[in-house]
């Protein structure tokens, strides 16, 4: 006799794919072939260009600048939220009173929308009314308010890149925490046994057995930082001085009104986010058995 299908599991899982293919997939694809056209709405008609849309953003002074500033984004936000990351970890793994509400504390910057975010720090960085410059002037250490954001460059970004990584840590103190939490007492009593100290049972037990963690926390935050636009839009407004290539692309597509290059900028950004993803879980990511 033929065994009948069950139909449930598909049923049960076909509004998740048809999220998915509606909100993901079916942009993904659109965006990918208008790539190669030329779109502009003030210049009609649309017509094929080939590789031209890709060819003008790679020569584009903007995009090149934009360029090297997410980099600098990414080496900054990943960076920091990755080692805060594991050291919220480590510290939330032992249970102590209070720890269910920290972590739900915790989980708040995460929660908030960018543009929320860039608001509030806006009250911390602003050069004439700002938290940071009323402290740093009542304990003596300027003569009068600084201006933080859009005149030097990387300390733009620097301070653009806290409010990121303020929000982007919390995800990766969990996804850490996670792995942290599966790992056996067994194996780190025998390692006291043996002689080990709290340093030594970080460095040769803890870290690589969190590898999977770390793994899927950096890609997130590789992804979170490349995409980077709610708080240098709100914070730095559209000066050029700390501009990501997401803020590029807005630009590109909004102000200019070119949406082919808009698009083609989108695919490699997608490419890009795609290539440095699957390297960095290549090189970190590792199988753990217990």
């Amino acid at each position: 006799m033929k065994k009948k299908t069950d139909f449930l599991p598909y049923a049960l899982i076909s509004p998740l794919i048809i999220f998915i293919v509606l909100l993901a997939l079916t942009p993904a694809a659109f965006t990918t072939i208008a790539a190669f056209f030329k779109v502009q709405p003030l210049n009609p008609p649309t017509h094929f260009s080939g590789l031209e849309n890709f060819r003008d953003i790679l020569h584009n002074a903007n995009v090149i600048s934009s360029l090297g500033n997410t980099f600098i984004y990414i080496i900054i936000g990943v960076t920091l939220s990755t080692v805060l990351g594991i050291y919220f970890a480590v510290i939330l793994q032992r249970r102590f009173v209070g720890r269910s509400i920290l972590i739900a504390v915790l989980i708040l910057p995460w929660a908030l929308p960018g543009v929320v975010e860039g608001i509030l720090w806006t009250g911390i960085w602003d050069a004439n009314t700002g938290v940071l410059n009323s402290v740093l002037k009542s304990m003596h250490l300027i003569t009068h308010y600084q201006v933080f954001l859009g005149q030097h460059k990387f300390l733009t970004i620097l301070a653009i890149e806290v409010v990121q990584v303020w929000q982007i840590t919390p995800l990766s103190t969990i996804l850490i925490l996670a792995v942290l939490q599966n790992i056996p007492d067994d194996l780190y009593e025998a390692a006291t046994i043996d002689g080990s100290n709290g340093r030594k049972s970080f460095r040769y037990l803890t870290l690589p057995l969190i590898r999977p963690g770390i793994a899927i926390a950096v890609v997130q935050s590789i992804i979170a930082t490349l995409n980077i636009f709610d708080q240098p839009y709100i914070l730095n407004g559209a000066a050029s001085t700390a501009n990501s290539l997401a803020m590029e692309t807005y630009a590109v597509s909004f102000q200019n009104l070119n949406f082919g290059q808009g698009y083609a900028l989108s695919l490699l950004i997608t490419l890009f986010t795609l290539f440095i993803s699957v390297i960095v879980a290549k090189f970190i990511y590792k199988k753990v058995e217990y």
